[in-house]
């Protein structure tokens, strides 16, 4: 059982994190995988086991704070359900073959080098509020399933419900940002349950895992973390609906950033 202190640190980390997924629908993965990357380094777990179990934990904590966070959405008519449909099967499908296979053969300073590149990417593309063709929808059924994989095999990759790419990609096709995030909300537990499915299976035998490991996944964190994000993520699900579009825009951007040269350290420096 973890000590009081980390027990604190983890309840701290699902309150604030369970706020940015429901006020930015970003699941919550991308902040809690660098903060539990320092956390599983200070138990002792080399950098390369810490970066991925951050990971896999992270990700089966957002499982939890998606519910909590699209009943929210859902009750002020944001959800593009519609979205949702034609993107989950494509997500299921990219987030198998990214937790199954590709996670478990890259070393994990190169997935903390994946995640920054990434994430400061989709943050860039946010802050720059380039605006799309009116014209511009969302693909055909075929497009969506492309689409879909991709936002699953790169969650995979880095942990995440998926709503940095998921959010940017919407917008630009015409989506207004606060659906955007919604529904990428909605996305993000069809992405954590197939992806954490396949940490657990690509971790089962793996060696010197901490206690109360299930394969990749720490179910003391889980725990801590996703009983703690689910009473603040109807808070920040709020909050998304008072903020103007551009200071919603902004802080996810902020966010991302802040996140992306965390991780470009980590995996540059250890």
């Amino acid at each position: 059982m973890p000590d009081p202190l980390l027990l604190l640190e983890l309840a701290a980390l699902g309150l604030v994190t369970g706020f940015l997924a429901g006020l930015l629908g970003i699941g919550g993965g991308m902040v809690i995988g660098p903060f539990m990357t320092l956390i599983m380094s200070a138990q002792g777990l080399s950098a390369d086991l810490a970066v991925k179990m951050a990971i896999a934990t992270s990700m089966a904590t957002i499982m939890f704070t998606s519910i909590s966070s699209v009943r929210s959405h859902h009750k002020r008519g944001a959800v593009r359900w519609n979205i949702v449909k034609g993107l989950a099967p494509g997500i299921v499908i990219g987030g198998a073959a990214a937790s199954m296979g590709v996670f478990a053969a890259l070393k994990g300073t190169w997935l903390a080098l994946f995640f920054a590149l990434f994430v400061g990417f989709s943050a860039t593309q946010m802050l720059l509020d380039k605006k799309p063709k009116p014209s511009r929808q969302m693909p055909g059924t075929a497009g969506q399933l492309l689409a879909g994989s991709v936002i699953g095999f790169l969650s995979g990759l880095v942990g995440a419900g998926g709503g940095f790419v998921s959010v940017p990609f919407m917008v630009a096709h015409n989506v207004l940002i606060i659906n955007a995030v919604a529904t990428s909300a909605a996305l993000g537990f069809p992405i954590a349950l197939a992806n954490t499915v396949g940490y657990v299976i690509s971790g089962n035998n793996m060696v010197d895992l901490p206690a109360g490991s299930l394969g990749y996944v720490w179910l003391p964190a889980l725990a801590v973390i996703a009983s703690c994000s689910v009473t603040t993520a109807p808070l920040g699900a709020k909050m998304a609906h008072r903020m103007p579009v551009a200071k919603l825009k902004q802080v996810f951007a902020f966010v991302l950033y802040s996140l992306a040269i965390y991780m470009l350290i980590k995996g540059l420096w250890g």
